[in-house]
């Protein structure tokens, strides 16, 4: 397996699990949900080549658990940074910075992250803001496609999960050739 530089910071809803589906308790806690097409595949893919899988996720720390525990994606995550925990929400850069820090990773590091999501005015203007480098998942029709201005603008756009794949191991290796 060639040497992984690169590190993924991964959103939950509308980028792995599919929100539409999410059932809640009265507390209003996630206690399942279906996950988009292939993004198990491509969390478990990405884990097995060897990258470094961080959750930046807006919400409760309960929700996530449930389920990521129910389609057994938990354990491949490195570190998990929730909005609830951190009390703040993306876009803003304690979320980022909180992440990075769980992986005991500086500004410096910055520049091998890659903020992966479905959401142009949180995910993608709060990794962009960083200098990380932003992927705008565009599987869901539920929120804009089109940045609102400069600061939303995705660095990559890709359709589905699946196509994080090829795009991540790309990114990867322009950065071994840098080193």
């Amino acid at each position: 397996m060639s040497e992984k530089k690169l590190i993924l910071f991964l959103d939950s809803g509308d980028t792995i699990v599919n929100e539409e589906t999410e059932i809640r308790d009265d507390e209003g806690i996630v206690i399942s949900a279906s996950l988009i097409p292939g993004s198990d595949v491509m969390v478990r893919t990405l884990f097995e080549r060897g990258y470094k899988l961080v959750l930046v996720a807006d919400g409760d720390a309960q929700s996530f658990k449930n389920v990521f525990t129910q389609h057994g994606l938990y354990d491949y995550f490195s570190a998990m940074i929730y909005s609830e925990n951190i009390k703040a929400s993306k876009p803003s850069p304690r979320m980022f910075k909180a992440a990075a820090g769980a992986l005991e990773l500086n500004e410096e590091d910055y520049s091998r992250i890659v903020m992966v999501g479905n959401n142009l005015s949180r995910d993608i203007k709060g990794a962009n803001a960083l200098g990380i480098t932003s992927v705008f998942l565009s599987w869901t029709s539920r929120y804009p496609h089109i940045p609102a201005d400069e600061s939303e603008r995705p660095v990559h756009t890709i359709r589905e999960p699946l196509d994080l794949l090829d795009l991540v191991e790309q990114l990867n290796d322009s950065l071994l050739e840098v080193s």
